[in-house]
């Protein structure tokens, strides 16, 4: 058998592989601590369990439109107006089975065969997966801590070939966390409208902000500035794809349920692909998500966000006293970027060397480009705090037997 050349030539996602590696030494009876993989221990609210639970009673469930359930569509478009201030068509937004099945579906109909695509360096890997199978050139532009590792309207630029198509962004982006400028995001946005092409950008831990001062549980826009959906500028509206989930900020990672926003005259296209690739996102977990939007689920969300705030505040504070530095502070998600280019060791020797050792799983950097790739590790704060403050004494102890 003779497998395609896509299949062969991709990369293995190195945070489920080091995910396997702890699972290898957990069943060896070792207690490892799991630093990861970016999935909340907080799973779904309560309100969307128990609307879970009630729809078991129902005797079917069919298929939905392609597009999703109408009335999840609009659930989500009031979500935006809430949250953010922002009123959107509820035509524009296509329920997905998850995050990952709109890229997916953004990428069947924006690219074509030698398109190229700008994305930085570093940068979450699936979304450059997507976009290579549909026969994209992705370049990735390194970028720095400076411009807190997002792009700049400069670089985009200065990158932008004959053959670039658009650019994809995420913000707050994995595996930093970092946000870009909303009027850096926009200038991007601009200059990709000017020159034919579009700007996908990924949100999915836009309401994750890591700040307990922006009061977000009864209005209406978030005051960090960076933190603002790229969907406020109505000049993009034709151009840019937004891409959500339920994975993040509502816990439901297993759940396979996400979204995107689209232009208006982008969602039959994009109907039409889902109808061929999918048929329509999961019946239950729509069911189920149309709960998300109660006033409690939306209060047990952002309580979940407030604890990972504190949560952020304590393994950033930890860090700096074992003596590793955050080249640029998280403005949101559940990340830290690590630079351990003064150990000595490369990303994936350090990650090695910290999970045979010492029983703590974090992820090589290696996992999210090419440049300096080896200087930095990926920590996931998304679990509880005895969790994080034993795996940050075993981290401390490693780091202190290199010197």
């Amino acid at each position: 058998m003779k497998f395609a050349s896509r299949a062969t030539a991709i990369s293995p996602f190195l945070a489920m592989a080091y995910g396997e590696k702890a699972s290898a030494l957990e069943k060896q009876g070792k207690d490892v601590i799991r630093l990861n993989l970016g999935e909340p221990d907080f799973g779904a609210p309560e309100p969307v369990l128990a609307a879970m639970k009630e729809s078991l009673n129902t005797p079917d469930f069919p298929y939905t439109s392609a597009l999703g359930m109408p009335e999840l569509r609009e659930a989500i478009a009031r979500f935006y107006e809430f949250k953010h201030g922002v009123k959107i068509s509820p035509s524009r937004v296509v329920v997905t089975a998850g995050a990952s099945g709109a890229l997916l579906l953004a990428s069947a109909a924006l690219v074509e065969p030698g398109d190229n695509v700008i994305l930085g360096d570093p940068s979450y890997p699936c979304n450059r997966r997507f976009l290579n199978a549909f026969g994209a050139e992705v370049t990735l532009v390194p970028t720095r801590s400076e411009d807190n590792f997002q792009l700049t309207a400069e670089s985009v630029t200065d990158n932008w070939k004959q053959n670039t198509k658009g650019v994809l962004i995420a913000s707050p982006a994995n595996p930093t966390g970092t946000a870009i400028d909303i009027d850096e995001l926009i200038k991007i946005g601009e200059y990709c409208n000017a020159n034919g092409g579009f700007l996908i950008v990924d949100e999915i831990y836009l309401d994750l902000s890591l700040s307990i001062n922006d009061d977000t549980t009864q209005s209406t826009s978030n005051k960090n500035a960076k933190l603002r959906t790229v969907l406020a500028n109505a000049k993009l509206e034709d151009t840019v794809v937004v891409i959500n989930s339920f994975s993040k900020y509502f816990g439901m990672t297993g759940w396979r349920l996400g979204w995107c926003v689209v232009p208006e005259a982008m969602t039959p296209i994009v109907e039409k692909l889902a109808q061929n690739l999918f048929i329509c996102p999961s019946t239950l977990s729509q069911k189920a998500a149309l709960a998300c939007f109660t006033s409690e689920a939306l209060a047990q969300c952002e309580q979940n966000r407030v604890n990972l705030t504190k949560r952020a505040s304590f393994v950033f504070n930890a860090l700096e006293k074992i003596g590793i530095s955050l080249d640029a502070q998280p403005d949101g998600a559940f990340y830290a970027f690590i630079n351990i280019k003064h150990t000595g060791l490369s990303a994936i020797e350090f990650c090695d060397a910290l999970l045979s050792q010492h029983h703590v799983a974090l992820t090589p950097g290696n996992d999210f480009g090419e440049h300096n790739a080896d200087h930095y590790v990926r920590l996931s704060f998304a679990t509880d705090m005895d969790r994080l403050n034993e795996g940050l004494t075993r981290l401390a102890k490693f780091v202190k037997s290199l010197n």
